[in-house]
């Protein structure tokens, strides 16, 4: 990764030469040039630092809080739910009864030839084959099913949200180590204009160092747009209409270790994961509706009675209409029924599927984010400022030439870039995890 070979033999020279030079500096202590001359500088951006946050900056938790509450999108879900409800209310009504009175003759006087007749009818469908049941279990079934698809969609948000919350955490870290960094870089470019007018060092090489503050600002800026973007994101998901600048987030960057295992979390998921739930409350509601299919197939006889009056004559009487089933008029849909019953099944098996599928996928994530970003913190970071600060040590003494300290300035930028989209993958991957096996893998 570092272009080391060829620095660090003249570095060793450098180092010879100084300590040959200046054997009563050296006989006081045991460091060499290049580590007093390290311990002695500023201390480097360090991207296992988390940055610096405004007071009253919130936390994951506080963020995931706001956007339960907050968010448009779970807020219509939740109507919607409610909506899906009030269906189990109209599945359950009963028929009722109808009531019919009329009058003939009425006009006139009653008399033997024209007495008053009045007529008073009550009838009632009565519903067979138990419709009324297999609708309330049709509905209570959508209902679970449409709560189920509630619960997923604030996993999914719930998801989302962590994924811009650390997005924007790292933004923020990216943005203070490229400030530093100009900043520190700005004033090696102020020596090195002091050298180049006093005559120590060429106006090429001045120049070319004064060439890095060009993309030194450039990663600044990108790091601001980023931040800018992230927040928004973040914002937006939490149910806030205008984005301000002021927001701000603060937790940790060190992504800390997960202790379940993989199995444990495919069981979790199995258990937990509302639309692998929403998918079982489907099959149930399949099999009510084909049930009441097969029911609504039945005939649902009618029965009268009727009260007569004619003058002074009453009389009373009742009828019964059954319908003749000679067709059935409900075939097409017991069939389509039936097929949508079996097709949830089969919806079943690829949610629980889809469980196992992402969780191996998160943990492969994981496992492969975790040690690589591990491997930067104890490793790469570290030796990426060793070498900088030697060879920063090396140019201003003239051991090495400027393309080689410009090649360690790179080489030390590109391992605090990649350490910190290790530790922004790793994140991710836990989240992802968590999404995966609907549990909280970090708590």
């Amino acid at each position: 990764m570092f272009k080391t070979q060829s620095v660090l033999p003249i570095l060793a020279g450098v180092l010879v030469l100084q300590v040959t030079q200046r054997p009563a500096l050296f006989a006081q202590t045991p460091q060499s040039p290049a580590a007093a001359y390290a311990a002695g500088t500023a201390p480097t951006p360090d991207p296992r630092r988390p940055p610096v946050s405004r007071p009253g900056a919130y936390t994951l938790a506080q963020i995931l809080d706001l956007a339960r509450s907050k968010n448009p999108t779970l807020l219509a879900a939740e109507q919607n739910l409610r909506a899906v409800r009030a269906q189990e209310l109209q599945a359950g009504v009963r028929v009722n009864p109808s009531l019919t009175a009329n009058g003939t003759d009425v006009t006139e006087g009653a008399s033997a030839v024209t007495p008053y007749n009045y007529t008073v009818q009550v009838s009632r469908l009565f519903e067979r084959g138990d419709k009324r049941h297999w609708r309330l279990d049709d509905a209570r079934a959508t209902t679970a099913q449409t709560q189920a698809q509630l619960n997923d969609t604030i996993r999914q948000t719930n998801l989302a949200v962590k994924q811009a919350f650390t997005h924007m955490l790292i933004a923020k870290e990216a943005l203070e180590l490229a400030s530093a960094s100009l900043k520190d870089f700005r004033h090696e470019v102020d020596i090195a204009s002091d050298r180049y007018k006093a005559g120590d060092l060429g106006k090429l090489d001045y120049e070319r160092l004064d060439l890095q503050l060009g993309s030194l600002e450039s990663d600044e800026s990108n790091d601001i747009v980023n931040l800018r973007q992230a927040s928004d994101q973040l914002q937006t998901l939490i149910g806030i209409a205008t984005p301000g600048a002021d927001f701000d987030v603060t937790g940790d960057i060190i992504p800390p270790l997960v202790t379940q295992t993989q199995e444990a979390l495919v069981q979790a998921g199995l258990d937990n994961r509302p639309d692998y739930a929403a998918a079982k409350f489907a099959v149930t509601a399949a099999e009510a509706n084909a049930r009441l299919a097969v029911a609504n197939g039945t005939t649902d006889p009618t029965l009268e009675a009727e009260y007569d009056r004619s003058g002074t004559e009453n009389s009373a009487g009742f009828s019964v209409n059954i319908p003749l089933r000679i067709f059935d008029r409900n075939q097409g849909n017991k069939e389509t029924a039936r097929f949508q019953a079996t097709g949830s099944q089969f919806a079943q098996t690829a949610a629980r599927n889809q469980v196992v599928s992402d969780i191996d996928q998160a943990w492969i994530g994981y496992t492969q984010a975790k040690r690589l970003s591990d491997r930067f913190g104890e490793h790469y970071l570290d030796e990426s400022h060793d070498v900088l600060s030697i060879a920063q040590f090396a140019f201003e003494h003239g051991g090495i030439a400027l393309i080689d300290y410009l090649d360690a300035l790179r080489d030390a930028r590109s391992s605090t870039n990649d350490a910190l989209n290790a530790y922004q993958q790793t994140w991710l991957a836990i989240h992802q995890l968590s999404a995966a096996s609907a549990t909280e893998v970090v708590p």
